[in-house]
């Protein structure tokens, strides 16, 4: 093992306490340049690699964060259930995350097993952590004579420099997004495929407002972050600032509801100083199961996503799925599920990012979404009943046949009946 693997190691058992010492996008900035510098020597182990039918079983092996309690997990999970739905023998190898995550959704338990018998691999892995795995924590027989997929998600026009290489460790790309697919395409001229999520988002009626400590006689807005990884990209305060400016302090009929993971004290603290004479803003920081989440944004009366870019947007479909309308920044992946029709959706301006901040780089732009416009839309949902009405209804519908799973199971076996067909 190499000092740059043997860094790379390091950082990733050290996590939980460097992320409290050093910022995590400037530990992702380093991790980047030592995988990248591990990288170049050892891609040529799998350059030479080619998908052999006959070398192992027809079907496809799932490897991915399958139980953590997070975004990608669920991504993760939704693109099981896809395959479930094909018929296609598969199975799921659980790749575990470093760092302080819960890993308690058992949903697929009864598919995951240590080998990987198939011979086409989905790695459901963000690009980076990828690299780590094929240079520590995955033998390099998990590439060898296998057609390996990579599912990725990417929020921006551009993809990012650091990512590019982990392209060589794949023989194609597939996303839930044509925006993240024209992303991925600017960087590489191999097979980039987009493979629509099927949504689901059950919930369970004993998680109602009374559960959440939420009053039953206000129309409350809900916004959701987590303060380590996506505020920036999330712009909770840009949703916070619309909400200051389409109520006064005396309007008790309205409240906010803020869902945080790993809030520290100071931030809430801010966000206190920040609402002022507002007294109703409720604080959530619990982390939950996947279904009290989904139950929280469905006893909410709307969500609210004024986001600067998103690989997909699941939570705003998630919540339309259960009848909640959304406001959300009319630009990025949400765009594809969501219109004029079916949701609130705010205009915005372009705004560049003056210094890197990874994984996105110096230069790149995303969207700065109009408070205004989302303050409007705001005072519109709690004074127009039937406008709120037409849109729960109208949303869900959208989102029953858009993301549907037979569009996704089609565009699945299609893919890996072509793969197959190629090879013969």
């Amino acid at each position: 093992m190499n000092i740059s693997q043997r860094i790379i190691n390091l950082s990733e058992k050290m996590r939980p306490v460097l992320i409290k010492l050093i910022p995590r996008r400037l530990l992702r900035g380093i991790k980047s340049r030592l995988t990248e510098r591990s990288l170049k020597r050892d891609l040529v182990m799998i350059q030479k690699n080619k998908y052999i039918p006959q070398a192992h079983p027809h079907g496809i092996n799932l490897i991915g964060c399958v139980q953590a309690e997070i975004g990608l997990g669920q991504s993760c999970r939704l693109l099981a259930n896809e395959l479930e739905h094909t018929g296609i023998e598969y199975s799921i190898h659980n790749f575990k995350l470093d760092g302080e995550l819960r890993e308690e959704d058992h949903s697929y338990d009864h598919k995951i097993r240590d080998d990987l018998p198939y011979g086409i691999n989905i790695f459901h892995i963000e690009p980076l952590d990828l690299a780590v795995a094929f240079n520590n924590t995955l033998d390099v027989s998990v590439w060898k004579d296998r057609y390996n997929i990579a599912f990725w998600l990417w929020e921006l026009e551009e993809f990012p420099k650091a990512w590019v290489q982990a392209l060589e460790l794949v023989d194609e790309i597939w996303t839930p997004s044509e925006f993240a697919s024209r992303s991925v395409r600017t960087v590489t001229d191999k097979p980039v495929y987009t493979i629509p999520y099927h949504i689901t988002a059950p919930i369970d009626n004993q998680y109602n407002r009374r559960y959440f400590k939420l009053p039953e006689d206000q129309f409350l807005f809900l916004v959701m972050y987590d303060t380590n990884s996506t505020m920036a990209r999330k712009n909770p305060m840009g949703a916070i600032e619309a909400f200051k400016r389409a109520f006064s302090p005396e309007d008790k009929h309205v409240g906010l509801v803020l869902k945080m993971n790993n809030p520290k004290q100071e931030d809430i603290e801010e966000l206190q100083r920040s609402f002022g004479d507002y007294r109703n803003i409720y604080y959530i920081t619990d982390i939950m199961d996947k279904v009290v989440v989904n139950s929280l944004i469905a006893c909410v009366d709307v969500f609210v996503s004024l986001h600067r870019a998103e690989g997909f947007g699941l939570v705003m479909a998630e919540a339309m799925l259960n009848g909640t309308p959304c406001i959300a920044t009319n630009w990025s992946s949400n765009t594809e599920f969501m219109n004029e029709e079916v949701a609130c959706m705010v205009d915005y301006t372009f705004t560049v990012l003056e210094k890197d901040a990874p994984p996105y780089d110096k230069g790149v732009r995303w969207a700065d979404a109009n408070t205004d416009t989302a303050a409007r839309y705001m005072r519109r949902l709690t004074e127009d009943r039937k406008y709120y009405e037409t849109l729960a209804v109208s949303g869900r519908d959208y989102i029953m046949s858009k993301l549907g799973i037979q569009q996704a199971v089609d565009k699945i076996t299609e893919r890996i009946r072509g793969i197959e067909e190629q090879y013969m």
